[in-house]
């Protein structure tokens, strides 16, 4: 099977690249060569690959800059992945794609599932609903994997950020009243490993049956200040934590108060997801 993985170097693309090794030749591209600005770009390389499978973890991620650049957010989160299902559709391929927790406004203290209604706060969030819907409703083979707070040991992202402060500071202070499940790259795309290896063995029908939306966050929730100072403390470090509220930490783009999901349907299914303390640890390590 000839699998087309984008953003390969971003830190949920490199683990893929990684991890998808056992279930097929892997073509990994970086923006270099499939720009998902770029739509005539990402048609071409498609058609050029020819993939029996398309997956897709390139995203625009910079939520608070989505605020100021929404034409941008949703050509690469809504409309490349419509083109990446145009594509796939008339190649019979299937296609994987990833989500985010913000497609849902977190004003209910519990956590949510596949089919709750969605309400993102923010053009991030609106703009990865609109990817969802787009490759939905190209009635194709594919799953859309909603996570939430990917974290790892390379990109940008709130690990590494609060490591490198943490070094430079005496004290930080941190968001203590959103809750949510940090998850780190690697088990983001070593499920995906796990679950493509089922659809591989499975084939048309597997698709037929499981096509759809999944959860796929860590087990548990924190917030971003227990989060903190978990970290820190797995790091061997010396840093207060302060905790803060969102109002205290003004940002241009409104956050969930609560955005765990449940990945019941998900572990039903296919396979077991670790508790966010235990893989922040392996991260670590």
């Amino acid at each position: 099977m000839k699998v087309l993985l984008t953003g390969s170097t971003g830190q949920v693309g490199y683990e893929l690249a990684r991890s998808l090794q056992g279930v097929g030749d892997v073509v990994a591209v970086d923006r270099n060569v499939m720009d998902l600005s770029n739509l005539d770009q990402v048609r071409e390389v498609i058609r050029s690959v020819k993939p029996q499978l398309i997956v897709n973890p390139a995203a625009y991620t910079a939520v608070d800059k989505a605020e100021s650049e929404p034409e941008l957010a949703y050509r690469i989160n809504a409309e490349a992945p419509g083109v990446m299902a145009e594509e796939a559709k008339k190649l019979g391929a299937a296609l994987v794609h990833y989500s985010t927790d913000y497609v849902f406004d977190g004003s209910q203290p519990s956590a949510r599932g596949e089919d709750d209604a969605v309400a993102p706060l923010n053009v991030y969030g609106a703009s990865k609903l609109a990817g969802e819907q787009a490759i939905a409703a190209a009635g194709i083979p594919h799953l859309i994997f909603r996570t939430s707070w990917v974290y790892g040991m390379r990109g940008k992202n709130f690990l590494l950020t609060m490591l490198r402060l943490a070094k430079e500071r005496d004290e930080l202070r941190v968001v203590a009243d959103q809750h949510g499940a940090p998850t780190w790259s690697r088990t983001i795309a070593d499920t995906t490993a796990q679950v493509l290896s089922q659809a591989h063995a499975g084939g048309t029908a597997w698709w037929d049956q499981n096509s759809g939306i999944y959860h796929l966050s860590a087990q548990g929730q924190t917030t971003w200040h227990e989060f903190t100072q978990a970290i820190i403390e797995e790091a061997g470090l010396s840093c207060n934590v302060l905790p803060i509220t969102t109002a205290d930490y003004p940002t241009p783009a409104k956050r969930p108060q609560y955005s765990v999901m449940s990945s019941e349907r998900l572990m039903a299914r296919f396979c077991h997801l670790p508790d966010w303390k235990t893989a922040l640890q392996l991260c670590m390590r």
